[in-house]
């Protein structure tokens, strides 16, 4: 067996499909077998296939899966394993050690004495990164939403080209209905990655939901914003449905605004696109969406990883065509 898996499998992980990821857990007792704990000693370790950073890459992502789906002594195999080779004081490792205990955890109480091992951990070493997120992780979890913002904050101020934390602190702002906040950070992680086309297309949605259902001037330009961001995403990716689904929406409801108005100053102002561009991109997101759905829903793999988000891209066609 070779010391990587499918990459379909490898991808498990980012899916939201549960079937996916327990494909990937299934494999591990084979994947384990194939890859003895304890490794022969010379002559005979030249005999052995060579180590590779893709091995211990796959015992993470089985680690990760095994504890998704319940298959505790694969995942305390793995860890066994990841510990064994770069020892339990590598960062890495004690983050992963704290996904397990984690995973592992019975009550609060039991939450609440990893997240002092953390604290001990970081008095040690305050900038211990994968330990500082999972802690982090950890007070989210415990929907303690207030001090999970208050450490990442803190966490930003010491790492400002996070993107990825940016996201986060993105998310946790917009739980809480703090929708400006909440766009702030991700044009502050758009300045890191500015090709990321799904941060484009979350930016646009966050803008979409707050230029709610009023009718006023500044809500007419968030939602012409949500606009331009949708656009942008796909620019980056052609075949990017969320992108195309946003930029549907957000085009049917600035046209209803533009029309409900229709005097001269909507007509002349710069920042709205006009009418006959919000015509062109609704036609346009139109046609790529439906030919997306047809495409994917055909290949059984492609329907199987993005059923709910085709299932609700067709019922959004099926509204228009009515």
């Amino acid at each position: 067996m070779p010391s990587y898996l499918p990459l379909d499998l490898q991808m498990a992980l980012n899916s939201s499909d549960p079937t996916a990821v327990l494909r990937l857990s299934q494999q591990a007792q084979l994947f384990l077998q194939s890859h003895p704990a304890q490794q022969p000693s010379f002559p005979f370790s030249i005999l052995a296939a060579p180590e590779t950073p893709e091995l211990w890459t796959n015992y993470e992502q089985l680690l990760l899966a095994c504890l998704r789906t319940g298959d505790d002594e694969a995942a305390r195999q793995c860890l066994e394993r990841l510990s064994k080779r770069f020892g339990p004081a590598n960062e890495r490792v004690m983050a992963l050690k704290g996904v397990y205990d984690e995973a592992l955890a019975q009550d609060q109480a039991a939450l609440q004495d990893i997240l002092a091992g953390y604290d001990d951990v970081l008095k040690e070493n305050p900038v211990n990164v994968p330990i500082l997120k999972r802690r982090i992780a950890l007070l989210r979890s415990m929907s303690r939403s207030a001090d999970a913002i208050s450490a990442l904050v803190g966490f930003l101020d010491a790492f400002p080209t996070d993107a990825e934390a940016w996201c986060e602190l993105s998310d946790l702002y917009q739980t809480q209905g703090m929708s400006s906040q909440a766009i702030f950070c991700l044009e502050e992680a758009l300045l890191v990655v500015p090709n990321a086309w799904n941060l484009h297309a979350r930016l646009g949605e966050i803008e979409y939901i707050s230029s709610g259902s009023s009718d006023n001037q500044e809500s007419t330009l968030l939602l012409a914003n949500s606009v331009r961001r949708f656009c942008r995403s796909i620019e980056l990716c052609d075949d990017y449905l969320r992108g195309y689904y946003g930029l549907k929406l957000s085009t049917s409801r600035l046209s209803e605004r533009l029309s409900a108005k229709a005097n001269a100053q909507s007509k002349n102002d710069d920042s709205l696109p006009t009418q006959e561009t919000i015509v062109q991109l609704q036609a346009l997101s139109t046609r790529k969406l439906r030919e997306i759905v047809q495409s994917r829903s055909a290949d059984v793999k492609s329907w199987e990883r993005n059923q709910s988000e085709l299932i609700a891209a067709q019922e959004l066609l099926d509204r228009g065509d009515k």
